[in-house]
């Protein structure tokens, strides 16, 4: 529980390779894992069970505060969730991470790296939203930014009257997942999971209407650049991603420290492309000195 009486939960998973040896492993990062818009811990769960870098390093997976576990109907932003993530380390006496975020979760990844510089060890973005680069309808929600803020306050305003849903809908991920691999077999399908996931009513029913709010507003914030945080930097970008330029992107991205690779994908790399998503990240941890073993 939080100073603010908020709590915040999370999943740790031990590195197997220190239970296997019998002996305490040589201090690496934890890998911290940060899950998107209208999301929750789950959205993780598959990359956890099956990657190779939980042999070395505690894998922690997270509800960010108003998801998930950790619900709240009072305020947030991206400060509070940077803290509370700096919060679950202490907890987990763990003093870096390589934070991987997805979507909404990479700019609380960029945030926390640039808010807490000393426990940042890496930083792995996948699909992260830079509004420099935004196009088309996307440039709405960036100049909504402060409406949809003052309709989150709103909301919260009534939701302290006892003016809420008193249950919402639980959301597994990756149960969802395997239905959306199965509707990608056909075109047909295909545009019906694009909706899915790309619908507001649907993401509604799991979380509270402040706390989506407060998620777009905080999603279309201006982001640190990668370049200027001093730490390796691994951009994944859906190659079907339409929201930005594509070169104004890689452009934001660019830096000494930074690896950038397309995934084939509309914008969820995750249940799309699994696999390629878990290998790029093996691969670009292993680059940093701690290889991970495969399985």
């Amino acid at each position: 529980m939080r100073p603010d009486g908020v709590t915040v939960g999370w999943r740790v998973c031990t590195p197997t390779a220190a239970v296997m040896d019998g002996a305490p492993a040589a201090p690496v990062p934890a890998v911290l894992l940060v899950h998107g818009l209208a999301s929750n811990l789950s959205r993780f769960e598959e990359f956890v069970e099956h990657t190779g870098l939980a042999r070395r390093h505690a894998m922690i997976r997270i509800d960010l505060r108003g998801h998930g576990s950790s619900l709240t109907r009072r305020r947030i932003d991206l400060p509070t969730w940077c803290d509370d993530l700096a919060a679950v380390l202490d907890a987990q006496r763990a003093a870096t991470a390589i934070v991987v975020g997805h979507s909404l979760g990479a700019q609380v990844a960029l945030h926390f790296a640039a808010r807490h510089r000393g426990r940042t060890a890496a930083v792995a973005l996948i699909d992260p939203v830079f509004r420099e680069a935004l196009h088309g309808r996307s440039l709405w929600w960036t100049r909504s930014t402060p409406l949809l803020a003052a309709a989150a306050r709103v909301v919260r305003g009534l939701n302290a009257l006892g003016l809420h849903r008193r249950r919402l809908e639980p959301l597994d991920l990756r149960a969802l997942d395997r239905l959306a691999r199965e509707a990608l077999q056909s075109p047909a399908a295909e545009q019906a999971f694009i909706e899915r996931y790309s619908s507001m009513r649907a993401d509604l029913r799991h979380v509270p209407l402040a706390v989506y709010l407060q998620d777009l507003a905080e999603m279309f914030r201006a982001a640190p650049r990668p370049c200027d945080l001093d730490v390796p930097v691994l951009a994944l970008l859906s190659s079907g991603a339409t929201f930005a330029d594509a070169d104004r992107m890689r452009a934001l991205l660019a830096g000494p420290r930074v690896t950038i690779r397309a995934i084939e994908c509309h914008h969820w790399p995750l249940t799309e492309r699994p696999l390629e998503v878990r290998q790029a990240i093996e691969e670009w941890v292993g680059a940093l000195g701690a290889a991970p073993d495969r399985r």
